[in-house]
């Protein structure tokens, strides 16, 4: 399956059949990862990029998540901190672990 299809299933019902899918999937893709690529060791922003690459995203995807087009930048060129605001909506929506997302960089 691939990962634009979890992001299909992420705001399913509560006990649903899709919901059951999506943890099952979930777990996989974290296994996966845990085991190929580890992303506890990346730096806040090496993660949000590797993860953007991931899943096709381009900057202008973030503006969502993060705020306008300049804060979008200032963050991945590293010119500004990622808030606890954004660590939370960051890891939310692009399941980063909260723990890679506040280390200091």
């Amino acid at each position: 399956m691939h990962v634009k299809n979890i992001f299909k299933l992420i705001d399913c019902e509560d006990n649903s059949k899709e919901e059951m899918e999506l943890e099952i999937i979930s777990l996989l893709v974290w296994d996966y990862e845990e085991k190929h690529h580890k992303i506890g060791s990346l730096s806040p922003i090496r993660a949000i990029k590797m993860r953007m690459d991931e899943l096709g995203l381009k900057q202008n995807d973030l503006i969502k998540i993060v705020g306008d087009k300049s804060r979008v930048s200032d963050i991945l060129s590293m010119k500004r901190k990622l808030t606890i605001r954004m660590v939370r909506e960051i890891n939310k929506a692009l399941h980063i672990p909260l723990e890679t997302l506040i280390q200091e960089y």
